[in-house]
C-alpha cells in the first residue's frame, strides 16, 4: 500500500533533517543528489522545513554559480537549547548547548556531603539556572541528567539506592519545578557514558561492548547488537555486587561491600596504592584514585590488573562481548597499559577472544552522553510531523 501524501512528506522531512544534521549546511542541489528526490519536491520540503523554523539560509556554496541554487541551508541551532548534567556523589557539572549539540556554556560545582538535602538540590538548580543565563537559553527544551543508581525501566525515574544522597532524587523534581516547559530525562551514569564512546570514543566499531566504569565506585554498561540493555528492573551492570575472590566477605542487597566494588572502587585502588608505595597528587577535580593510577609503577598496574581481570572475565563468561572498555576517570588514567594488562589475565582466564580498551573520554563521558540523549530527544520531537508533536 503506497504512503499517503502527508506520511510521505513527512518521510521526506524527516530524511532532509538527518542529512543536515549530519553533513552540515546542504544547497538544494546537494539535497536533491543526496536524497534522490525531484527537484521539485525538494523544493517544497525546503519551503516547508523553513517556513516551520526548523531551517534558514545560513551562507551560500562556494561555486561559481550564484543564486537560489548557491544557497546553503542549515538546522536553525537556536530553536532549542538543552542541558546536560553529570550528577556525582560529591558534585554536578552542567552543559548548556544549541539544538546541534554546540556547547554554549559550562560550569561544575562541588556539594559537601553535609549541607542537607535541600540546599544541595538548590545549588546544583542555581547552577543549571546560571549556565543557561551565560548560555543565552531564555529556556531550556530538554534537559538529560546522568546519575548513579538505577533507574526504573518503567517509570524513567531514579530509584532510591543505599549509599546515595537524597539530593540526587530530589533534583529531577526541582528543575521540572523550575523548567515547568522543559523534557527532563534521567539515565544511569554508565549507560550514558557508554553511549558516547560508541558515538565519539573507542567503541565507535563495536555494536556489541561492555564499558566497566571505574571511579568513586564500580559498574557496568551492556551494549548488544546496538542496543542498551537495562535489564528487568534497570540493575544490569551492577557490578560491584558481584561476589568475587579476594574480598573479606560477600555483597548484600543492602551494599557492596565485599562484591568487586571491594576490590575496584576508588578505596580499594588508594588502599593498594599505599601496598606499592605509590604517591600522587589530584590535578583540579581529578579523582584521588586516578591520579594514582596515572602515576602508577609496574607491579602496580599488575596488580590493579589482576582486580579488573576478575570481574572482566565473569562478564565474558557471561555475556562474550567481544570487547570490554576501561571507562571513567580510573580507566581513562590506566590507558593502554592497564588495557594491555587486563587483556592478558582476561586471555588466560577466558576462552572467548576480548578485547579490552582504555576509554578516551574517561569522566566526561556521562556529560557527553547526556548531551548527546537529550540532543535526540528533542529533535526527535521538533523534527516529527506536526500532527504527532506534543502528542
Amino acid at each position: 500500500m503506497p504512503a499517503s501524501p502527508s506520511t510521505a512528506r513527512a518521510i521526506n522531512d524527516r530524511l532532509a533533517l538527518s542529512l543536515l544534521q549530519r553533513e552540515g549546511p546542504l544547497t538544494a542541489g546537494q539535497l536533491k543528489q543526496l536524497t534522490g528526490l525531484s527537484r521539485p519536491t525538494v523544493a517544497d520540503l525546503v519551503e516547508r522545513l523553513a517556513a516551520a523554523g526548523l531551517i534558514e539560509v545560513v551562507g551560500e556554496s562556494g561555486e561559481q554559480r550564484r543564486g537560489p541554487n548557491a544557497k546553503l541551508y542549515g538546522i536553525v541551532a537556536d530553536r532549542a537549547h538543552l542541558a546536560a548534567l553529570d550528577v556525582r556523589t560529591e558534585g554536578v557539572s552542567v552543559v548548556v548547548s544549541d539544538l546541534l549539540g554546540r556547547v554554549l556554556a559550562e560550569s561544575s560545582v562541588p556539594i559537601a556531603g553535609d549541607i542537607g538535602t535541600g540546599p544541595a538540590v538548590e545549588q546544583a538548580v542555581a547552577l543549571v539556572e546560571r549556565v543557561a543565563k551565560e548560555a543565552g537559553a531564555d529556556r531550556l527544551h530538554t534537559v538529560g541528567i546522568g546519575a548513579p543508581g538505577l533507574i526504573d525501566p518503567a517509570t524513567g525515574e531514579l530509584r532510591n539506592s543505599t549509599g546515595l544522597p537524597e539530593w540526587h532524587r530530589r533534583l529531577v523534581a526541582a528543575l521540572q519545578e523550575r523548567f515547568p516547559e522543559a523534557r527532563v530525562h534521567v539515565e544511569n551514569e554508565t549507560n550514558l557514558a557508554a553511549l558516547a564512546e560508541q558515538r565519539d570514543g573507542v567503541a565507535k566499531d563495536r555494536d556489541t561492548f561492555v564499558l566497566l566504569w571505574l571511579g568513586h565506585g564500580t559498574g557496568a554498561a551492556v551494549v548488544l547488537d546496538g542496543s542498551l540493555r537495562r535489564g528487568a528492573s534497570g540493575g544490569t551492570g551492577e557490578i560491584g555486587f558481584l561476589p568475587v575472590p579476594g574480598t573479606t566477605g560477600l555483597p548484600s542487597a543492602t551494599g557492596c561491600e565485599g562484591g568487586f566494588h571491594s576490590l575496584a572502587g576508588s578505596a580499594a585502588i588508594a588502599e593498594l596504592a599505599v601496598e606499592y608505595g605509590v604517591v600522587a597528587e589530584a590535578a583540579g577535580d581529578e579523582p584521588v584514585a586516578a591520579a594514582l593510577v596515572r602515576a602508577a609503577v609496574p607491579p602496580f598496574l599488575d596488580a590493579l590488573a589482576d582486580r579488573l581481570a576478575v570481574g572482566v572475565s565473569a562478564v565474558v563468561a557471561v555475556l562474550d562481548p567481544g570487547c570490554v572498555v576501561l571507562g571513567g576517570e580510573v580507566g581513562q588514567a590506566g590507558g593502554e597499559e592497564l588495557a594491555a594488562r587486563v587483556e592478558k589475565r582476561v586471555r588466560r582466564m577466558s576462552p572467548l577472544p576480548t578485547e579490552v580498551r582504555s576509554s578516551v573520554l574517561g569522566g566526561a563521558a556521562v556529560l557527553r552522553g547526556a548531551l548527546l540523549t537529550a540532543r535526540e530527544r528533542a529533535q526527535e520531537e521538533l523534527f516529527s510531523p506536526p500532527e504527532r508533536q506534543g502528542s
